[in-house]
């Protein structure tokens, strides 16, 4: 690990006005990702700047009946909510099957929006990454590529993102909260949140130099079934090869998001509008364009049927 300077900003304005300062440094709430980086030399900021102290840990119901999530609730508290677990379970159930309860007891909201791929090569240095090392190639096209992305892939990455709590804060509709160097606030939905890799993918999400991320936002509930389904090849502690974030009313219609399958949380409108018609019809829509290796062409089957699979479990009650 490389040596790095480090201070404990007092207020959000105060971090995102340091964190402009220094090019290249990172706020550090949790570490459950950012640490790990730093020891395999991924990431070597000059500056980090902790903002465990800002109070942004606190979850509070919104004039319009949603409710807003503080950038430092650490997940396990955020999946234990009462106010979640009844209005927003898909999300509790996203928070519980990702990684340890040590590591949910220490992740951040804001920090698991934030976390980087899993793809094997970006963390192996001897290996060309684009996302790693701009312009130096991607080893996993035409490597090893089981675990990568089929949808929004380029011919510059196919790594996937590794957030379940994404994929449920895509379905619901979520709004990111943020600071600006200069004090100035704004509003990113979250389906521009995350970036599709292009020729750029080492950018990976909308925020600017110094902008903090304060809270999240979501809406008012929208009822139905609730459900998160995860396929990983052990049965915890590992990522997801696919996952299904799904709102299933009672005449069929809702909503439905992909995880394990691209660089972002996948929602497509037109896979909402069929799935009244069947899960068949949804995951024509939702993997349309998809481009497979050899290699991951299995996740395109397994797609298909854990979407069948949460369809029949929502039909159930």
């Amino acid at each position: 690990m490389k040596a790095f300077t480090y201070q404990r900003a007092q207020s959000p304005a105060e971090a995102a006005a340091a964190a402009a300062r220094t090019p290249g440094a990172r706020f550090i709430a949790g570490g459950t990702n950012l640490l790990d980086l730093m020891k395999l030399q991924i990431e070597t900021p000059p500056h980090l700047i902790d903002v465990n102290g800002l109070g942004l840990d606190q979850i509070e119901a919104t004039p319009g009946g949603g409710l807003r999530i503080g950038a430092l609730v650490r997940n396990t508290d955020l999946a234990a909510d009462p106010r979640v677990r009844r209005d927003y379970a898909v999300l509790s159930r996203a928070l519980l099957a990702g990684a340890s309860a040590q590591l949910r007891n220490k992740a951040t909201t804001a920090g698991n929006l934030l976390q980087r791929t899993r793809c094997p090569y970006f963390y192996d240095t001897n290996q060309p990454c684009n996302k790693r090392v701009p312009g130096s190639g991607c080893s996993a096209i035409g490597g090893y590529s089981r675990n990568h992305a089929i949808l929004g892939a380029s011919t510059a990455c196919i790594a996937t993102h590794p957030s379940d709590m994404a994929v449920a804060m895509a379905l619901l509709d979520a709004t990111v909260e943020t600071i600006k160097p200069d004090g100035a606030t704004r509003t990113i939905p979250i389906a521009d949140f995350h970036r599709l890799p292009g020729n750029t993918p080492h950018i990976e999400h909308a925020l600017a130099q110094g902008e903090l991320i304060t809270g999240v936002t979501l809406p008012k509930p929208i009822g139905g079934a609730h459900i998160y389904r995860k396929v990983r090849d052990r049965s915890s502690y590992a990522f997801a090869l696919v996952s299904v974030a799904a709102v299933v009313m009672p005449d069929g219609s809702g909503r439905v998001a992909l995880g394990g399958v691209a660089h972002k949380p996948w929602r497509v409108p037109a896979a909402d509008a069929s799935l009244a018609q069947g899960p068949q019809a949804a995951a024509e829509r939702l993997l349309a364009g998809a481009q497979p290796s050899k290699e991951s062409a299995y996740k395109i089957t397994l797609v298909q049927r854990t979407l069948a699979a949460v369809m029949a479990d929502a039909r159930k009650g």
